[in-house]
């Protein structure tokens, strides 16, 4: 298995974070200049709207204004799915746990990215039949990637394999 985890491992998905990263930037700098301080736009009436919103709090705006400690633990965790996806090799079984930690690792740095600069995050879509908080594509990558990551760990790989990874 030493043979097949490459050191540059992370290196590779790099230009992924990126693309992924600047895409879900560019969707807040759009939310910010076309809906700060304007009425929502209801893209489907009653049920999804464009708003905006500066959420300074964690996921669905809990602990409001702990910036410092959302900067520093998100810091702390990135590195650590960042040392996991290293360890994982680089066959195609674990392909699709790579593709998840490379989202993960995208929307935790889109977010880190907006609390360091602006000391919130810029949320705008609202689906409004359900009242569900308001979110941004990185939140969407987080979290659609930990489904998809708890679903692999459920149903696809063995204890074996995760076993190999841990002590590797």
């Amino acid at each position: 298995m030493d043979d097949q985890r490459s050191n540059t491992g992370i290196i590779k998905a790099i230009p992924s974070v990126l693309i992924l990263v600047l895409f879900d930037q560019l969707t807040k700098f759009l939310a910010d200049t076309y809906l700060n301080g304007q009425k929502a736009v209801a893209v489907i009436p009653d049920i999804f709207e464009l708003t905006y919103v500066e959420n300074r709090g964690a996921a669905f705006g809990i602990m409001q204004n702990f910036q410092l400690v959302f900067i520093i633990v998100t810091a702390v965790i990135v590195f650590g799915i960042c040392l996991l996806y290293c360890r994982m090799p680089s066959t195609k079984r674990f392909f699709p746990a790579k593709c998840c930690l490379v989202f993960l690792i995208a929307g935790a740095a889109g977010n880190w990215i907006d609390r360091v600069k602006a000391g919130y995050v810029i949320d705008f879509f609202y689906f409004k039949p359900i009242n569900f908080p308001v979110f941004n594509v990185a939140d969407i990558y987080v979290t659609v990637s930990i489904i998809l990551l708890a679903l692999l760990i459920l149903f696809y790989y063995k204890e074996e394999e995760f076993d190999q990874i841990m002590k590797g």
